[in-house]
């Protein structure tokens, strides 16, 4: 056989099913809640060259809707921001403004740290 038919001739498609694993994944979550349930702002300047960011800490949501509340809490704050390690960080200074936005979608929020 010439080499164009070597690969004609390789498996495209099986009915066997071999190890195919049907079973749905469960949903995996983002974030750490705490026992008191109570959403956590802190304000934090270390490795970060000065500039201030507020980390929110107590948010637990799976995965892709964890993400959309950061989102949706940097658009109304008018800031940027970025998720990391089951945390959500707000970049600027004003916690205040983040506490207002989490309470109006329902959440407990404290100040918490200097």
């Amino acid at each position: 056989m010439s080499n164009w038919q070597d690969k004609l001739s390789t498996l495209v498609y099986s009915t066997d099913g071999g190890k195919i694993d049907n079973k749905p994944e469960a949903p995996t979550t983002l974030g750490e809640g705490f026992k008191d349930g109570v959403i956590k702002l802190t304000r934090q300047t270390k490795g970060r060259k000065g500039k201030g960011v507020i980390v929110i800490e107590g948010i637990v949501l799976p995965t892709n809707e964890f993400k959309q509340m950061a989102q949706k809490i940097k658009k109304k704050c008018g800031t940027g921001g970025a998720v990391k390690e089951n945390t959500i960080e707000i970049q600027g200074d004003d916690r205040e403004k983040v506490k207002s936005v989490l309470e109006s979608l329902g959440y407990v929020c404290k100040l918490a740290g200097g």
